[in-house]
């Protein structure tokens, strides 16, 4: 019996969760949505990036929390929802998802290297765009097309984006 209570008698390693100024956590969504409503009516090329997507999943995988990763979700996702022609809702629903299975992604892996940010990138675009269908053909009856090459292929546009995203904003946590 002893040796099976060996191995769980250690502490689990403390791992550091990120603490953001009240101004970062308002400010970089906020300008993340700007970005996603404004910028492609002037630059077409740019509307692939789902900027508020990278947000959510950057501050979801640094707070290691589920519900901060669900309240930070919803509310970014509400936040483009109002500012978008989308059925109000449906981001919001879609990014408490990404922002919930982010953070708890990031409770067992130490989201820190670049090729483990590229695929969770990667991973939650891709989530992002299938559940947005599912949930538009399910929820609405809605007719959106969903072609799994393309958003591949934007998936990996938005995962090359998030890599130095993420290395900028890591210079805005408070703990470092």
């Amino acid at each position: 019996m002893s040796d099976l209570s060996a191995g769980f008698s250690e502490p689990p390693r403390r791992r550091k969760v990120s603490k953001f100024r009240w101004v970062t956590l308002v400010g970089i969504p906020l300008a993340a949505i700007l970005f996603q409503v404004y910028v492609p009516r002037f630059f077409t090329y740019l509307a692939y990036l789902e900027m508020p997507l990278l947000v959510t999943v950057y501050f979801s995988l640094r707070r290691r929390s589920p519900p901060f990763g669900v309240v930070f979700g919803m509310c970014i996702g509400l936040a483009q929802d109002s500012l978008s022609n989308h059925p109000l809702g449906m981001f919001g629903i879609v990014k408490t998802l990404v922002g919930y299975f982010a953070a708890s992604v990031s409770q067992r892996f130490e989201a820190t290297s670049a090729l483990l940010r590229l695929v969770l990138a990667f991973f939650f675009f891709f989530f992002h765009q299938f559940f947005y269908w599912v949930l538009a053909s399910a929820l609405l009856g809605q007719t959106v097309s969903f072609e799994p090459v393309q958003t591949l292929v934007l998936g990996v546009l938005n995962a090359a984006v998030a890599v130095p995203l993420f290395r900028i904003l890591d210079k805005l946590d408070v703990t470092e």
